[in-house]
């Protein structure tokens, strides 16, 4: 071979090298188009109607995130069954970061616990971005009760019949209420209503002695005198309420409470999780998403990533424990 033959040879292999490098640079840009990640609207599903559960914090927290990634975040609302309408919808949808889903430990912790025939698994169909924000939950009796302090509350269960009231059979503060129970070592009769409304009805007509549900919940009615709240779950008291106790104050281990986050179908590629992520960092010094998340007492208390993912298997495993032992079904 001459000189002449081998110098071609030489810029021939040069260039199908170059070319090489070029074409894998651009397969990851051309195959999931991250890199300008987001180049259109995102969609945020909540498991509420328009105005109901946590729609507020969902349209508060799509304003704020639209705010910091310079493109449109718009609610869409599936209610029904408990959240797993929504739920079932994200895990099934493209992993691209353009539909996302608010969560709460409801639907994604105690429903877990209880159900074999939900339509997803938590926490493998999904990838965690942020929890926002916890209610801890109250226990509460009427304002003219007997019951003066959680103290009073339980040595008099241990005495005699007593009732409370939840919003619903299995549900998360039922679960709550008997992890409770359990610890305390009393009996208290469990009353199941269809919504919190009835509850609130009954408790204030004298026909349930208490009622625990998240203490947000409950905030108008303790305002006005019409309830004294006697403990709450978590590691907080709550803000401005500097005399109700935690549950952990005076002996009990009950850290649960209702959470809200957001996450996003499991696959969505790492640099787009991440984007979100810095993304939600921002937006919580959005004054009027803060302003939202703190009404009557929400407690704003980040977690992200793989630390939000372990609540959700932390919270399954606790709920699950207290459904077994107090003989929950389905």
């Amino acid at each position: 071979m001459n000189l002449k033959n081998s110098a071609r040879l030489v810029r021939t292999s040069r260039r199908r090298l170059m070319l090489s490098a070029l074409g894998a640079a651009l397969i990851p840009l051309s195959s999931n188009g991250t890199s300008t990640y987001p180049d259109q609207v995102i969609k945020l599903v909540v498991g509420f109607p328009p105005g109901g559960g946590g729609d507020t914090y969902g349209r508060a927290l799509a304003s704020a995130l639209g705010k910091v990634l310079g493109k449109t975040v718009i609610v869409d609302n599936r209610a029904g069954a408990g959240g797993t309408i929504a739920g079932s919808m994200v895990a099934r949808s493209k992993p691209d970061g353009y539909t996302l889903l608010l969560v709460l430990s409801g639907s994604f912790s105690a429903a877990p616990a209880v159900r074999s025939d939900l339509p997803y698994r938590v926490p493998e169909d999904f990838t965690a971005i942020a929890k926002l924000v916890d209610s801890p939950y109250g226990l509460v009796v009427r304002a003219d009760s007997p019951y003066t302090s959680i103290e009073d509350y339980l040595q008099k269960a241990k005495a005699g019949k007593m009732s409370f009231a939840s919003v619903g059979a299995g549900g998360a503060s039922h679960i709550v209420m008997e992890i409770i129970k359990q610890q305390a070592g009393v009996d208290i009769l469990h009353v199941p209503y269809k919504g919190a409304a009835p509850a609130m009805n009954d408790l204030l007509g004298g026909m349930v002695d208490s009622f625990i549900n998240p203490y947000v919940s409950l905030m108008p009615q303790i305002k006005s005198g019409k309830l004294r709240m006697l403990a709450v779950t978590g590691t907080a008291r709550p803000p401005g309420m500097p005399d109700v106790p935690t549950f952990k104050d005076i002996g009990l281990d009950v850290d649960m409470t209702l959470w809200y986050g957001f996450v996003a179908p499991a696959g969505t590629p790492a640099d787009v999780i991440a984007k979100l992520t810095n993304a939600t960092k921002v937006a919580l010094n959005d004054p009027e998403l803060i302003r939202t998340l703190e009404a009557d007492g929400g407690q704003v208390t980040p977690l992200f990533g793989d630390q939000f993912r372990e609540l959700m298997i932390r919270d399954i495993q606790k709920f699950k424990a207290a459904v077994v032992k107090a003989g929950i079904k389905e």
